[in-house]
């Protein structure tokens, strides 16, 4: 199935407003409980039946297309098979990452809620929200930050909802709480993850788009001392200089 670190949209490269697409983001780790590949072919043949073999291989088709930025060749597979298995979590996960990448937002979104429902996972909260924030779905973002934050999944997919909340907050002109929402999870980390070089990156945009040159600078230049190549970082610093 995708790869974890795989999520990003693509006509979303460029925008500096801090969504997910922007700072090279994750999958949300899309497929930690699914790695192994058996508990979703467990559940492809448990509910498609006879036809579960056949329906497997063309997910994991779907999965290869989407793996090499096939969007549009994943949904043509993914299409008959969310027809066949409406009731699969993988189907419409799946699914539902593909409209995402696209900025096919509303579709992207229901399918993503499909998954929910189906799952009770909330591993794909933050791209739900993102979903619900392209649309200007406030209380739906908020809605989900609160469920991330109660259920707790691990520190990394709490920091994606936590930058996507707080991209929210700042689209809607609350820009301090938006900066502080990023700043309580900035603690000095020894041998930082992406996932802190995404909260990083983030909180630089924020702060730079508040006038906090001097500490968006340092922000930035701490990515890039962890990760020259990280999205466009070393644009970014050299723009504060």
């Amino acid at each position: 199935m995708p790869r974890p670190d795989d999520r990003k949209p693509r006509r979303r490269r460029g925008d500096r407003r801090g969504r997910r697409g922007s700072a090279n983001s994750s999958d949300g780790n899309r497929q930690r409980r699914r790695e192994r590949g058996g508990d979703v072919r467990e559940e492809i043949v448990r509910l498609g039946g006879a036809k579960g073999s056949r329906y497997y291989d063309q997910l994991m088709k779907a999965a290869d297309a989407y793996s090499r930025d096939h969007e549009r060749d994943a949904l043509r597979l993914l299409r008959p098979l969310r027809d066949a298995l409406p009731e699969s979590p993988s189907v419409r996960e799946l699914m539902g990452l593909a409209q995402y990448r696209l900025g096919h937002y509303p579709a992207a979104s229901k399918e993503l809620e499909a998954f929910v429902e189906l799952s009770s996972s909330v591993e794909q909260h933050p791209v739900l929200m993102d979903c619900y924030r392209a649309q200007r779905r406030w209380r739906k973002v908020d809605a989900c930050w609160r469920e991330l934050t109660a259920a707790s999944p691990g520190a990394d997919v709490v920091t994606e909802g936590r930058i996507v909340a707080a991209g929210a907050l700042a689209d809607r002109g609350r820009m301090d709480e938006a900066i502080s929402l990023l700043t309580r999870a900035d603690k000095k980390i020894a041998k930082p993850k992406p996932y802190h070089l995404r909260l990083w990156y983030a909180l630089a945009d924020l702060e730079e788009r508040a006038g906090n040159v001097p500490r968006a600078r340092a922000l930035f230049d701490r990515v890039r001392r962890e990760d020259a190549g990280f999205a466009d970082v070393a644009e970014r610093l050299a723009g504060l200089r």
